[in-house]
């Protein structure tokens, strides 16, 4: 039996002290999913985002609120309580709020504090989701919202779905990342034998890392080989798989047929938008988009490659979840090694561990402050 040296275990530690991991506090300056927007109405909605509970509901108006889930007075749940108007009254001892947080009524006095409440969050409707700021409400630049307008664009047919995921945000983007594991890990629903061995290009530029990979020519798996009509081994899959930001990560793929003349052939192509907003340390929202720009008529072929697909992303559910509980037990003793294709997964870590622990000194020299 062949053991790793010293050497390589100690360049392992090393290389993955400078990497994001499920212990590393959250990127918060970022734009977050809080939900889908069909999600939240005039019910109260409770949600723990980011390690913090929020709570979100829509005004009389439609307008979507989000604040902390909490009474300032003895902390009861406003989940829990009761919505009135565009009011908010705690179900504990009736303190009021409006919607920007503000406490508004005292029952058991006269005289209300003024310039008190709790913490709203900005919240903005962009189509199908609502994105929200849990850093500092001052750098909240609207802008910087990754923005997917093809799920919007009518010439495009878009499904959704979402997840409530046992795993570490920072794992799954990883997974997203190193799409190797097609092969092993959907050998049954979209893997096939030839992808990890496909060649790959990369684009690794600070904050945005990517991966294209051609499968040319290669057998698709049965949901895009019925959806498309290239059954044969002539079919080229290019995918590329983009992290887009701390919440996003984007992929794209175009099919075609090879045997068929290059200027007439028809091209297929697909997004999917993993948008992932974690919850805790090792559990996460993940919400998921996914169209395509061909067939948008056939419904029976949409329901199709929705389900066959839907099934590959619980595969990854359960994947992550299960690697979770491996490092709920692991010891001094434990460390991992990166080969190439880890390429983008590793620079996508670094940033986020940067970018993570910038904003715990930042905090922490405010708070000194």
């Amino acid at each position: 039996m062949t053991l790793p040296s010293d050497t390589l275990i100690a360049s392992s530690r090393k290389a993955s002290a400078q990497m994001a991991n499920r212990e590393t506090p959250f990127v918060f300056n970022e734009w977050y999913v809080a939900a889908f927007s069909t999600d939240v109405g005039r019910e109260l909605m409770p949600r723990t985002l980011l390690g913090k509970r929020v709570l979100l509901y829509r005004t009389l108006a439609g307008k979507p609120v989000a604040m902390d889930d909490r009474c300032m007075h003895r902390s009861f749940p406003l989940s829990k309580s009761t919505l009135d108007g565009d009011t908010i009254v705690c179900n504990y001892h009736g303190f009021r709020y409006n919607e920007h947080g503000d406490l508004i009524e005292v029952p058991s006095q006269k005289a209300c504090p003024r310039g008190v409440g709790i913490r709203t969050y900005p919240l903005v409707e962009r189509g199908p989701l609502l994105w929200i700021w849990m850093g500092d409400a001052v750098l909240a630049d609207e802008s910087r919202i990754p923005d997917q307008p093809w799920s919007r664009n009518p010439s495009w047919e878009c499904s959704s779905g979402y997840f409530h995921h046992p795993g570490n945000y920072v794992s799954m983007h990883e997974n997203l990342l190193d799409l190797t594991h097609l092969q092993f890990l959907h050998a049954n629903t979209i893997g096939t034998p030839d992808y990890a061995s496909a060649p790959f290009d990369l684009d690794l530029k600070e904050g945005h890392y990517k991966l294209i990979r051609r499968v040319v020519p290669t057998t698709l798996s049965p949901v895009w080989g019925k959806t498309t009509k290239i059954e044969g081994p002539t079919a080229a899959r290019i995918v590329t798989s983009e992290f887009l930001s701390p919440a996003l990560h984007l992929v794209s793929v175009t099919f075609y047929d090879t045997a068929l003349p290059e200027d007439s052939r028809p091209t297929f192509h697909i997004h999917t938008a993993h948008i992932l907003t974690p919850e805790t340390e090792n559990t996460m929202h993940y919400h998921i988009i996914h169209g395509r720009d061909f067939a948008q008529d056939d419904h029976a072929l949409g329901e199709f490659m929705h389900e066959q697909l839907f099934a590959a992303f619980e595969e990854d559910v359960e994947g992550l979840g299960a690697l979770e509980q491996v490092l709920d037990n692991v010891d001094e003793n434990h460390y991992e090694i990166s080969v190439a294709s880890d390429a983008p997964a590793v620079a996508m870590r670094i940033y986020l561990k940067r970018r993570a622990t910038q904003e715990a000194a930042a905090r922490s020299a405010s708070q000194v402050a």
